[in-house]
């Protein structure tokens, strides 16, 4: 009988290699066999949104001029009025908001937030600066923006692309002070002003934004609102091309939860996800941050998504949501809160800031497991005080819980390894003789009282709950800049002096001299290659998941190592 454990071995090592080329693919911008978000230079087709068709359509979220006239769906439209008809448009003015955890910058054409600095994060390429979230740039694209549509012919409200006038006003945090507020007002040529304020909160991450319509000419308006996260496609800077996070839009309704959207589905007008509701929010997510527009309350809502070509631009899509505001008649005025949320993905903050909004932490399928294990890491974290420590902690701990079954595991296999000569003899003996071979060694099992698949099934019952670790530590933001000892300065960068996969590569190494050599000598030598291939790939990987797969390579060999001692194997 064949060594079913090798077999699911090779499955996991053949699967490995796998999703690591299809990483490459996806950092490449190639084909990939699972899917993902193409580089933001590949053309594609012009997106189709919600509504369909390919004309621009009364009450789209409107495009920038360079661009409008080919972009297509409800997320386009030809240029609109950026100032009341015959006033001068007036230069851009950049204003720089500082509080205790960001620097954002506005532009006064459209109030739109163009670049968030998070002052507590350091830069993935360059440690030297700060994390930046949203960015203006020639090959970097990645803003919130709002604005007002209607569906009137000929109607032309203030919107993203409308220069407006920045109030007065203080523009950094003072000492003491728990909120600062910058105001932008603009009014179109029909006479409706738009007045959008951004609430700043002292250690908060989220903005509370308020819009008031006010309508100022002599007939009635029916606007809407749009609330809108506009990014380029490409992945964020310094991301590995030896594993995959996802970096898209997301839409979330109490119907159909978290639906992550592909870049490359917008672009195809295939895009999955809720229309309309009376609950949920959307967002940008890539690895470790988020961005999110949120409206708290039941009221009716549209999601849309667009591609918006380059032509002159940067290449990008969005994400929106819509809401009517309802008929203004002149004279009136209406006001909207909503909440912008840019920031760090930390879980329990965000499970608090709104229903869902946890889940841009992306935890893939498991997680139902992922989430308990993320909950007693943090505890740990409370206790030790260090998030390297609490990895060690924390594999320890499901060490001990699967101690007993780990122990089958190792006994058989330390069984095996002890009828190991006698089965390459016998292979020898009946090479020729397949069908016999087969019945021998199944009589060589039973005496021995050996089971082929008891170091594996054990195994199989574990492995869902270490992926499910693997995913939080690859995901969770807390590992940025979080130091462990001596060199390891940083949990979510690769380990700068390879320390850790080097013992990581030598630990699997030892296992595999712990365990019963296969009597094929192709097999037996790919046994000793395949660490050496995992061990490649885990010098570009963070050092909290180096660290926690060597503690669990070091705890294994230390219980394999005392049951063949106790079993007389050697």
């Amino acid at each position: 009988m064949t060594d079913i454990r090798r077999t699911l071995l090779w499955v996991v090592f053949t699967m490995s290699l796998v999703l690591l080329w299809d990483g490459w693919n996806r950092h490449t911008g190639q084909p990939t066999l699972f899917g993902g978000a193409p580089r933001a230079t590949e053309t594609t087709p012009a997106a189709v949104g919600a509504a369909g068709g390919t004309q621009a359509v009364p009450g789209a979220v409107p495009a920038p001029a360079s661009t409008a006239a080919a972009a297509s769906g409800p997320a386009a439209a030809t240029p609109v009025a950026a100032t009341p008809t015959g006033a001068a448009t007036p230069a851009a003015e950049q204003v720089v908001v500082t509080t205790d955890v960001v620097h954002a910058t506005f532009d006064s054409i459209g109030g739109s937030l163009v670049r968030l600095e998070l002052l507590g994060y350091r830069d993935a390429v360059d440690p030297a600066r700060n994390a930046v979230l949203f960015e203006r740039r020639p090959k970097r694209l990645y803003v919130a923006q709002t604005g007002l549509i209607t569906g009137q012919p000929g109607v032309q409200l203030p919107n993203h692309l409308t220069a407006m006038t920045v109030v007065p006003g203080e523009r950094t945090l003072a000492a003491g002070a728990g909120t600062l507020s910058v105001r932008f007002e603009a009014t179109s040529a029909e006479g409706v002003k738009l007045a959008k304020t951004y609430t700043f909160e002292r250690g908060k991450y989220t903005v509370a934004v308020k819009h008031e319509v006010v309508n100022q000419g002599s007939t009635p308006v029916q606007p809407q609102l749009y609330l809108q996260l506009a990014r380029d496609a490409a992945p964020p800077e310094g991301e590995s091309s030896f594993y995959f996070t996802f970096t898209g839009p997301a839409v979330y309704t109490d119907a159909n939860k978290f639906v992550k959207i592909d870049f490359k589905d917008i672009a195809k007008g295939g895009a999955s996800h809720d229309k309309s509701a009376n609950d949920g929010w959307v967002a940008m997510v890539q690895h470790y941050f988020a961005s999110a527009w949120l409206v708290p309350g039941s009221s009716a809502r549209e999601f849309r998504t667009a591609r918006v070509p380059g032509n002159g631009s940067l290449e990008h899509y969005t994400v929106a949501m819509v809401l009517p505001l309802g008929d203004v008649a002149p004279g009136a005025s209406r006001a909207h809160d909503a909440v912008l949320f840019a920031g760090p993905q930390e879980e329990h903050k965000l499970e608090a800031i709104a229903p869902g909004l946890e889940l841009v932490k992306d935890y893939g399928w498991l997680t139902v497991l992922s989430k308990p294990l993320f909950w007693l890491l943090a505890k740990l974290h409370q206790v030790l005080g260090n998030w390297g420590w609490a990895i060690v902690a924390l594999v320890v701990l499901l060490k001990i819980a699967f101690y007993w079954l780990n122990a089958s595991a190792y006994r058989s296999m330390a069984k095996m390894k002890a009828v190991a000569p006698r089965v390459t003899e016998l292979r020898e003996r009946y090479k020729d003789k397949p069908q016999q071979m087969q019945q021998e060694m199944m009589r060589i099992y039973r005496e021995e009282k050996v089971n082929p698949l008891g170091g594996c099934l054990p195994i199989l019952v574990q492995m869902p709950f270490f992926i499910a670790l693997y995913w939080v530590l690859l995901s969770s933001v807390e590992m940025r800049n979080a130091p462990w000892i001596g060199w390891i300065k940083d949990l979510s960068a690769i380990d700068p002096w390879f320390i850790l996969p080097v013992l990581m590569t030598a630990s699997s190494l030892f296992q595999v001299w712990l365990n019963p050599t296969p009597p094929d000598p192709v097999q037996a030598k790919m046994m000793w290659i395949m660490p050496l291939a995992f061990g490649f790939m885990f010098f570009f990987f963070p050092a909290g998941l180096v660290l926690y797969w060597l503690t669990n390579n070091l705890l294994s060999i230390a219980q394999q190592w005392w049951i063949n001692k106790q079993l007389g194997v050697h």
